[in-house]
This record gives structure tokens, C-alpha cells and sequence, in this order.
């Protein structure tokens, strides 16, 4: 590989370290910006991340819990998942609020594109609104997921957010971005 300038970094050489069907780990030799000798480990995301917070007409919204491997902890999340990168998104928000709570939507909207862990990962995320709600059959889980789903009014969500509660990155993103758009605010992407 030739050496790669990178804003104020040079990368130097890089090696895969790991991989598996989700993510890639590589060990970048680099030039820093002061121009030391160093290393960067960085997680490269095989998907694209979703994230859905679904809004029904008396303004609830839906909470799926499950117990979360890395951290040995409980959490409650936004209905949330993986699509494949190159492929519509908000299809795969569809896809996870339908596996996760069972419900469909028929009417989204775009809250934002979010970079959830960027000094370590180039994972990007992708938040929205899902309305006009109906029951689409019973929630579907993945095998390393047993879910508890939960309905509350959106401002309880929120302050589950703000107070510690939700601690999920994609979570707390996607119920302040909500919160925003609940007030007439639209996000402006790039």
C-alpha cells in the first residue's frame, strides 16, 4: 500500500487484525499530526445502522429492552438494526420495527445520519419516524435477541434519554432528533 494522507494523519500501512460476517479490525501504522510514530485501530462496520422511533396517534412511542452481550447490562433501545450497506435504509428501519414490535408504517420520516462511535469505528447510522402505526404481525426476534417491548408516551421516552436510563448512542440520538421534529424542527442534512 502507499503511504495515504488522511487530513493531518499519514497512514503509513495497514493489516487486517480480525474479521467476521459483521465487522472488520485493521491496525493502521500512521504518521500523527505532529508527526510522531504511531497506531490506529480502527473497526470497520459491515453494515449500516437504523434506527426507528415510532410515534403513534396519541404520541406513544415503543421501546424494545434486551439484555446487550458487551456491556453485561440490560438496555432499552429505539427499535434498531443492520442493513445492508448500498440498500434503501429506511427499508431496513421497516424491516427491524416490523422484526422487533411487530408494527408496520405507513408514513416515515428522515430524522438524520449519525456517526455513532467515530473515534473507532466508521459506523454510520441512519434515524427515523415511523407513523401512522398498525399491527403487522407478531414481533419476529433473531436468535441472539429476547426483547421485552414496551409502550410509553413519547416524553417518557425522552426523559429516559436525559436522565441515563437509554444509553444507547442510536437511542438517545434518535429520541432528541424526534423530539425536535415533534416540534415542527426538521433536521437539515448535508
Amino acid at each position: 500500500m502507499q503511504e495515504e494522507v488522511r487530513g493531518p494523519w499519514r497512514r503509513l500501512r495497514t493489516q487486517v487484525k480480525y474479521e467476521n460476517p459483521w465487522i472488520r479490525v485493521r491496525e493502521d501504522q500512521v504518521l500523527r499530526p505532529d508527526r510522531q510514530a504511531g497506531i490506529y485501530g480502527v473497526v470497520e462496520v459491515k453494515s449500516v445502522a437504523t434506527g426507528v422511533v415510532p410515534i403513534d396517534a396519541d404520541r406513544s412511542t415503543y421501546l424494545v429492552g434486551q439484555y446487550r452481550y458487551p456491556l453485561d447490562a440490560y438496555s432499552w433501545e429505539i427499535p434498531e438494526g443492520g442493513g445492508a450497506p448500498g440498500i434503501d435504509p429506511r427499508l431496513a428501519a421497516a424491516r427491524e420495527l416490523r422484526e422487533e414490535t411487530g408494527l408496520v408504517a405507513e408514513s416515515w420520516d428522515f430524522l438524520g445520519q449519525v456517526h455513532l462511535s467515530n473515534s473507532i469505528t466508521d459506523e454510520i447510522g441512519f434515524v427515523y419516524v415511523a407513523r401512522d402505526l398498525k399491527v403487522g404481525g407478531a414481533s419476529e426476534p433473531e436468535g441472539t435477541e429476547e426483547l421485552e417491548i414496551r409502550r410509553l408516551p413519547f416524553e417518557e421516552a425522552l426523559a429516559m434519554a436525559l436522565d441515563g436510563r437509554i444509553t444507547d448512542s442510536l437511542s438517545v440520538l434518535g429520541l432528541l432528533l424526534a423530539e425536535r421534529w415533534l416540534r415542527g424542527e426538521r433536521f437539515s442534512p448535508k
